[in-house]
Parts: C-alpha cells; sequence; structure tokens
C-alpha cells in the first residue's frame, strides 16, 4: 500500500478538519507466532485500564466524550452506536477483554494503553485504496462474525474500498471480509485521534504497535500520519 493507497475524501474532512489518523503498513508479518505473550500483554493493559477508569462514569470519560460529540455530529447515536475505544473500556472494566489473535491483541493493548481508537484489515481481502469518507447508504456491508448485509446509514463516516465498507460509524464495527486472522500476511492498521488529541499522540501510539508487531510478529511496517485535510 503506496500513501495514495489511503484517502481521506472532502466529504470526511470537511467535517472533520483537525482529527489524524495514523496508519501503519505491515508487510510479512506471522500472525501465528507468540500468541501467549500478545494475551499476557493484552491482559496486563486491559487491568491497567479498568484500575485507571475506577468508578468514573466511561460515557464522560476525557477518552469518550469527543468521540460521542463526533458520532453526533454524523447523525448516529453514541449510546447504540459506540467507539471502539468506548467499547473497549467498558469491556476492561467488566473484565472481558478475549484474546482474538496476535496482532489484533497487540492493537487493542495500544489502544487501551493511549485510550484511542485502533483498528486494523488484511491487506489481502482489500481491493482499490481505502477511503475514509461519508456514507451514501447502499455501500456493502456484513459485520464482524454476521452473514447478513447492514449496510450504513446516509452521511455515516465509513472506511471503505472497491467492494463495500470495511467498518462502519468511524470505528464502531468492522466487516467481516477483511478481518484479521492467524493467516493474515500483510495488514493495514490504524490509530484515529481527534481533538484534544493530535498527533504527537497517534504518532507515539503508532510507534509503540509497529515496535510491538516487529518484535512479535515480525514483518516490515511503514508509519504515516493523515490529518483531515482531504487528499488532492
Amino acid at each position: 500500500m503506496t500513501e495514495q493507497q489511503f484517502q481521506v475524501e472532502p466529504a470526511f474532512a470537511a467535517l472533520f478538519p483537525h482529527c489524524v489518523i495514523g496508519t501503519i503498513v505491515v508487510r510479512g508479518l506471522d500472525n501465528s507466532r507468540h500468541g501467549a505473550e500478545c494475551a499476557a500483554l493484552l491482559e496486563h493493559e486491559a487491568g491497567s485500564a479498568a484500575r485507571r477508569l475506577g468508578d468514573a462514569d466511561i460515557a464522560t470519560h476525557s477518552a469518550v466524550v469527543p468521540w460521542r460529540e463526533a458520532y453526533r455530529m454524523f447523525g448516529v447515536k453514541p449510546a447504540k452506536f459506540r467507539s471502539s475505544i468506548e467499547n473497549l473500556l467498558r469491556s476492561a472494566r467488566a473484565g472481558t477483554v478475549r484474546s482474538i489473535n496476535p496482532l489484533v491483541d497487540l492493537y487493542n493493548a495500544v489502544s487501551l494503553r493511549y485510550m484511542l481508537p485502533c483498528g486494523g484489515e488484511d491487506l489481502g481481502a482489500v481491493r482499490g485504496p481505502i477511503v475514509l469518507t461519508r456514507a451514501v447508504g447502499n455501500e456493502h456491508f456484513v459485520p464482524l462474525g454476521a452473514t447478513d448485509e447492514q449496510p450504513p446509514q446516509p452521511g455515516e463516516v465509513i472506511y471503505r474500498d472497491d467492494i463495500g465498507v470495511i467498518c462502519r460509524c468511524w470505528n464502531w464495527r468492522e466487516a467481516d471480509r477483511t478481518k484479521l486472522t492467524t493467516a493474515t500476511t500483510d495488514a493495514f492498521l490504524c490509530i484515529e485521534g481527534i481533538p484534544p488529541v493530535g498527533e504527537l499522540e497517534v504518532h507515539a501510539a503508532c510507534g509503540e504497535l509497529a515496535g510491538l508487531v516487529r518484535r512479535y510478529l515480525g514483518g516490515e511496517t511503514e508509519i504515516r500520519l493523515s490529518s483531515g485535510v482531504a487528499a488532492p
């Protein structure tokens, strides 16, 4: 994937001009090794996040409020469509964060450490560029673990490729088609920040995730930051 293969469209940039999207392209990883170590790291970060949360109301937590406001801006109810970081923090406090596979465990661990949304796609299943945009409303989408189509709402923030949506409601639900598995060798990972989070925090999180991937799963990594300015 080249820089031109991740695109931020004007429809998104106009609504969120100050967001920062950190992307990590990984080539040649082995997602079948060091499963126990990656799962242990995730468990450690889940416990740490739960302790930091304490009894705080997650809906009003400083890491969650900006995402709830962002979801309202593109017309969805944040109590129904929760951002990935809100869902992950709720799971951490409930003690229900579970290991999925090494690469997913690593990005969830980093997500919890930095309290930023993280996601990932199998590049072998992606067709064409990955585009961050707003939905027309008729795009193809089958959510992770499902078989029935659930297209996005018009105006909803989505990641898509040439086939359809690969993540709905910005970072709420990923597509089954492009999910990361133990057979994944090439991956697209992203870490998202909206004010007050800026480039420094997103870049630090990307650097840590890239380092963990190389350490445990091998492969080569390339980090890029994209602001809310649309691609030319």
